[in-house]
């Protein structure tokens, strides 16, 4: 396993990435309503990423057609935008990458249609909430086994559920870099987290069974049993102390 340690400058760059991304969530936030289509989302997205002289990470990566992941209600991850409509009481999680100067930002947010369901926000509040578990172990010193584990133990505790068919990973001049990052407790402590490493900590949570399929596309991820699911990412840089979200504002 080789995990690069970034440099001054290019984490630089990856602010740059971040930051794109961290104003495309606001953007995309107030977009989303009932009535409006996958693939209309995918439009503003691609457009904005590139007005800020980026491209979308996504697009043509492993022959993927658009430039976010568009995942609808049991619909994990990898949804590809088009023609669906939104309804008022859906949740879609939405994954976006940009490239830009070199490196890769990756964050991903789920989001309420309209008016939704207690248990539905339950799950928004749930998921995001564990990813903040998780980082409070995102520092140097610590051991990257230890983030999944308090992901999986906060997600258990609220009787959800992480998926275990993907994981987290480290980013930089590649969108996908070593080391995957689980999001639940495995054997080992994994590599000791060191300044400078930068990584896509991302849980997936379903509100029933963990186990998931893949649909005849070859690439939307749904739940098994047709629950509901909830995504959430930021790109995480380690440092001495706190860790800095690099796809936050």
């Amino acid at each position: 396993m080789a995990i690069t340690i970034k440099t001054q400058e290019q984490i630089e760059k990856m602010r740059k990435a971040g930051k794109i991304l961290a104003n495309l969530d606001k953007i995309l936030a107030k977009e989303i309503k009932p009535g409006v289509s996958t693939k209309h989302l995918d439009k503003i997205a691609e457009d904005y990423i590139r007005s800020c002289g980026a491209v979308p990470s996504f697009k043509g990566y492993a022959g993927f057609p658009a430039s976010i992941c568009a995942s609808i209600n049991e619909e994990v991850i990898h949804g590809i935008p088009g023609s669906r409509i939104l309804k008022e009481g859906d949740i879609i999680s939405i994954d976006m990458g940009s490239y830009i100067d070199g490196f890769h930002g990756d964050c991903a947010r789920t989001y309420p249609v309209g008016k939704i369901s207690p248990e539905a926000q339950k799950l928004i509040d749930v998921t995001k909430q564990s990813f903040f578990e998780g980082i409070k172990f995102a520092k140097a010193g610590c051991h990257l086994n230890e983030i999944g584990a308090a992901i999986q133990k906060y997600v258990e505790d609220n009787g959800f559920s992480v998926v275990r068919d993907y994981v987290g990973h480290g980013i930089g001049k590649n969108l996908h870099e070593d080391p995957a990052v689980y999001n639940y407790k495995t054997t080992g402590r994994g590599p000791k987290l060191a300044k400078g490493m930068v990584l896509a900590i991302e849980p997936m949570v379903n509100m029933g069974t963990y186990k998931v399929d893949v649909l005849d596309d070859d690439w939307t991820v749904v739940t098994r049993d047709g629950l509901w699911a909830a995504h959430y990412e930021n790109t995480v840089l380690i440092t001495d102390g706190e860790p800095e979200l690099l796809t936050l504002l």
